[in-house]
This record gives C-alpha cells, sequence and structure tokens, in this order.
C-alpha cells in the first residue's frame, strides 16, 4: 500500500484520513490499545511536522502531555516502535530529544479492516492511492511465487504481512529470500546474488526488520548471505 506524505492539495483530507483510521481503529480496540493509540495521536496532533514527518518532543514534555511518568513514557513509545507505527530516526543524546518519524503506510496497512467502518467513500478514496501495476518493461521477470508455508514460523508470518504491505517490492526481492538460521536477535537470509543482497540491504531491510520486530520483538535486524 502507498500512502503519500500528506501535503499538496489534498494535504488536509489525507491528515484526517489517517486520523479518523486511528480513531476507528482505536475503538475496535481493548482498553489498553485505545489509550496508547490516543496518546499517539496526541502526539501527531500537537508535536508532529507533516512536510518533514518528524516528530521532536521530550520524554519529560510528553509525560505531561500524557499525564503521566516517564517510566510510561518510555514504555509506551517502546511499543509503538515495536509495532512499526514510530521510527527512531535520531536517538536522544546530551541536550538534544529523539527524533522520531512516523510509518504512514504501516499504520494504514494495520488499520485497514476497520475502515468500512468509517464509510464506503473512506474505503474507495484508500483504494484510489493505491498506485497501477506497472507497464511491462525490459526487466526480466522472477520466477512465479510459490505459496508461502504456513508452518508459523516467524520469516512465513513476516514474508506474509510484507506481501500484504507492499506486493510488488515482495513479488522482486522478499520471496526470493530465504531463511538460513537465528543468531540470537538476528535472522539471517539468504539472497541469490550479490545485487539482491545490496538492494534490500539499501532499500528494504529497514521496512523487513520492522515487520519482523512487530511479530517477535526479540528480533532486532536481520543479516543477508549471498
Amino acid at each position: 500500500m502507498l500512502v503519500t506524505k500528506p501535503v499538496g492539495r489534498d494535504a488536509s483530507t489525507k491528515k484526517y484520513d489517517i486520523l479518523s483510521a486511528l480513531s476507528a481503529y482505536a475503538l475496535s480496540q481493548d482498553k489498553h490499545a485505545q489509550r496508547r493509540i490516543l496518546r499517539l495521536m496526541s502526539l501527531i496532533t500537537t508535536r508532529y511536522n507533516w512536510q518533514r514527518n518528524e516528530l521532536s518532543m521530550g520524554q519529560e514534555d510528553i509525560a505531561r502531555l500524557w499525564s503521566v511518568d516517564l517510566r510510561t513514557v518510555k514504555r509506551e513509545m517502546a511499543k509503538l516502535r515495536a509495532v512499526g507505527w514510530l521510527v527512531e530516526t535520531r536517538a536522544a543524546a546530551r541536550g538534544r530529544v529523539a527524533l522520531h518519524a512516523l510509518d504512514l503506510a504501516m499504520i494504514m496497512a494495520d488499520t485497514q479492516n476497520v475502515w468500512p467502518n468509517i464509510g464506503p467513500d473512506f474505503v474507495d478514496r484508500q483504494a484510489a492511492q493505491i498506485p497501477p501495476a506497472p507497464e511491462a518493461s525490459n526487466v526480466v521477470p522472477f520466477q512465479q511465487i510459490p505459496s508461502l508455508p504456513a508452518d508459523g514460523s516467524v520469516w512465513a508470518a513476516a514474508q506474509h504481512a510484507f506481501q500484504a504491505q507492499d506486493g510488488a517490492a515482495f513479488s522482486a526481492w522478499i520471496s526470493r529470500l530465504s531463511e538460513i538460521e537465528r543468531d540470537g536477535g538476528t535472522l539471517c537470509l539468504l539472497a541469490p546474488s550479490r545485487f539482491h543482497k545490496t538492494y534490500v540491504e539499501t532499500h528494504l531491510a529497514d521496512r523487513l526488520t520492522r515487520i519482523l520486530r512487530r511479530i517477535d520483538p526479540s528480533i532486532s535486524g536481520v543479516r543477508i548471505d549471498v
């Protein structure tokens, strides 16, 4: 699914759509998830820079906004990062607060099942943002994707999640990776070529890691071998 930055002519509509999706999703969850999503929405509406996709706010300020202690802030922010909705782009340092970005594609993918609760116009509007299938090119197509295994493994679950989120990238790149082993918190994958390895590491590894961490928070990263 493609969610563009909410800037330009339709910026206001896109912003409201993201907040509407979050609110509808929250109302379908238990009270703990509802409170966490409300806290995220308060950060978005008070401190999030839509144009730069940047959230810059110190933990003490967040604690005051949420009316909680610092321990709760640390726990809730960690959970939001674990599900992939928040992405830390710069760690906190002395005299400098951490920077976070929103993974809008992840948020919309996770809330998709409640879009009909908002209304058919909302569903149609989001569907219109999904790009059409690419036209034929001179790129040699990859082999047909085999059925994904339903063995309950973390890697199988991650493949399913990635395919649902971005079918084109999955078909071209992720489906060609195979699991080798688990080395502590690192999932080791095998790529069919050095070019394939380099492309995945450069363009897809961060997104793949976030998906894996949503499934198994003990995973800290991926390593790709050839």
